[in-house]
């Protein structure tokens, strides 16, 4: 048998490499305009996207990869894409403002992906909004399956109530982030202590917790608070979900990889104040930092002492919460005007990265257009401009003609015409002059 050839093996590779995005692409839909009017018998799950777009062509892969899994285990979920560009009509009335925008369309509904762009969280999402807005629980086996898979949800215990409607109002709102069940109080594990039904719970960080009308307020609000567990690894996409519950976020900025004890130290002295103080600050504190975020204005802290143990550590949070820390930051009109400014040259700057030419014409039609249109206004107000100068010269210089000669008349009668008006003489007098 002939031995292969590198160049030959390379072009297999290639060719199977092919094949394989060839087959993925197979699983998603490209989207037209009769999505609009053909959607609602089934659940979809789009991505909106740009051919321009730097972002999209990064998630491209990755949602062949969403079809494929999802058509693989039988999923109900439809999975497509549409050029927001090409069809802006669409993408507008979805809500569309960006690009990649992952939406879940069910009937008349459409829900926002806001998670990582990976694979698996993606399909996490698609499977819990795609299913019923509240699971039931109905044995203590599954109960405990749902902890050991989920780190955090939420479980209403009791029967109807008006508890129970606004629970089911704040699953319909927050369904994009958690899962919500219900059970009975036969279900939920002995170690849970209840004062009073019904009641509504959340199961996070080996612990349980129990909402309170009175100390908590809203229910839609505490489960937004309570969505996250209090030490967690910090990513973009998770602190700008963290921005909506208006905490403060303690973040320590260590190496993982680093095994020194600074770097362990200051993660286990985190971890501890996350566990034991929750109560005491009411905020979420997280470890990738020692940055404190306070995201109802944007204002965030910077340390300002050495953290050797959890007293310093409850120290600086406190002087931050007195005021004693200096805030960096905010939501003030010079910065958000500084934030505009940097969002508008990334976003240009990754468009010409991505596509030079797609760049030069996005931006350069317009400009040109302007150009052309400032050019034509400005030569026809110079036009204009002498037109009247010259027209108001010959009108004032026809003024002051007149003016004279008005003047000259005035001084100087004409002779044998005398200065007074000649006196009427009777009627009867003038007949007989005349007979």
């Amino acid at each position: 048998m002939a031995a292969r050839t590198p160049g030959a093996a390379l072009r297999l590779c290639a060719t199977v490499f092919l094949l394989e995005m060839a087959f993925c692409k197979g699983f998603v839909e490209d989207l037209d305009e009769s999505f609009k009017d053909n959607r609602k018998d089934d659940i979809w799950l789009v991505d909106f996207y740009a051919p321009w777009c730097g972002h999209c062509k990064k998630l491209e892969p990755i949602w062949n990869e969403v079809g494929l899994e999802m058509k693989s285990i039988g999923s109900p979920v439809k999975v497509g894409k549409m050029d927001a560009t090409s069809y802006s009509s669409i993408a507008s009335e979805f809500g569309v403002r960006g690009y990649p925008t992952i939406k879940l369309l069910k009937g008349d509904l459409a829900y926002n992906y806001r998670g990582p762009r990976t694979k698996d969280d993606i399909i996490e999402f698609a499977h819990r909004v795609s299913g019923a807005l509240i699971r039931p629980l109905p044995s203590q086996q599954m109960f405990e399956h749902v902890q050991k898979r989920h780190r955090v949800f939420f479980v209403y215990v009791g029967g109807e109530s008006t508890l129970k409607e606004k629970y089911i109002d704040a699953a319909s709102e927050l369904i994009v982030y958690t899962y919500f069940f219900s059970a009975s109080e036969e279900v939920v594990p002995e170690y849970v202590t209840l004062k009073e039904m019904p009641a509504v719970l959340v199961f996070k960080d080996e612990t349980y917790f129990v909402y309170d009308e009175y100390e908590d307020g809203d229910l839609s609000s505490w489960i937004n608070r309570e969505r996250f567990q209090n030490y967690l690894t910090m990513d973009g996409f998770l602190l700008y979900e963290l921005g909506d519950t208006g905490k403060l976020v303690a973040i320590a900025i260590i190496d993982e990889k680093n095994t020194s004890i600074e770097h362990t130290s200051l993660k286990s002295i985190i971890q501890e104040v996350a566990r034991d103080y929750r109560d005491q600050f009411h905020s979420e504190l997280t470890v990738p930092t020692v940055v404190v975020l306070n995201t109802s204005n944007q204002q965030y802290f910077l340390l300002d002492r050495e953290i050797k143990n959890t007293e310093d550590m409850v120290q600086f949070i406190n002087s931050i919460l007195d005021g004693t820390v200096e805030a960096q930051g905010g939501d003030s009109i010079l910065q958000r005007l500084k934030r505009m400014v940097f969002d508008a040259k990334s976003t240009v700057v990754s468009i010409f990265k991505s596509s030079p030419i797609m760049g030069c014409f996005l931006f350069g039609l317009p400009l040109g257009v302007i150009s052309i249109m400032c050019y034509g206004i400005y030569t026809a107000d110079t036009d204009g401009g002498y037109i009247e100068e010259r027209y108001e010269v010959s009108k004032s210089e026809t003024e002051s003609q007149e003016a004279t000669e008005e003047s000259r008349e005035l001084q100087e009668p004409r002779s044998g015409q005398s200065l007074l008006p000649a006196r009427q003489e009777p009627k009867d007098v003038l007949e007989k002059k005349t007979d």
